[in-house]
């Protein structure tokens, strides 16, 4: 394979819109641009949580999860690209299943934070749950496969069972919701 990307800047976005992979081009904040942003953010938030070392099982999966999101990103960025695959989505909720089964049940909400890596798995949620109502959005007007909003509703759930795991592992406390604190 040849340089992909040997020239950075190319100044064709300079107007305002931007290039998707079948060559149309389109306006820099239209819906499925916007949708593949927020995957490309939540695969960064993605890499700061696994640069603060997280448990072992939590790390192999996210590592996984990082390539699946440059597929589902790749899939929005070339309309009629199939790349996410119900596969894909199981191995998340078999994922899910193993690791919840570690925890205790909850009978509260709980709040983002309780440990540092914990907290940055909390802000990966929060992405990727904006990364799922952008794609329900994009989906208004354009083709957009229910696999992709499938895939970002169970990496969410995955994801604060993580954080919950992380927590304890780091000797964190989860802070659970109280509706009567002022």
């Amino acid at each position: 394979m040849g340089h992909r990307l040997s020239k950075i800047y190319t100044r064709t976005g300079d107007d305002g819109t931007t290039g998707l992979g079948d060559g149309t081009r389109v306006r820099k904040d239209a819906p499925r641009v916007q949708a593949y942003g927020d995957v490309d953010e939540l695969n960064s938030v993605i890499g700061i949580v696994l640069a603060h070392q997280p448990l072992q099982a939590i790390r192999s999966a996210l590592q996984t999860i990082q390539h699946h999101l440059f597929d589902l990103g790749g899939e929005l960025s070339v309309p009629g690209m199939t790349l996410i695959q119900n596969t894909d989505i199981h191995w998340l909720e078999e994922t899910l299943d193993t690791l919840n089964a570690e925890l205790p049940m909850l009978k509260e909400f709980v709040l983002p934070g309780g440990s540092p890596t914990a907290a940055f798995l909390h802000q990966a949620r929060t992405v990727c749950r904006r990364a799922e109502r952008q794609c329900i959005q994009a989906g208004q007007s354009e083709s957009i496969r229910p696999e992709t909003i499938r895939y970002l509703n169970r990496l969410s759930d995955l994801l604060f069972v993580m954080a919950r795991l992380q927590c304890r592992h780091e000797q964190g406390r989860e802070i659970l919701w109280n509706k009567r604190h002022r």
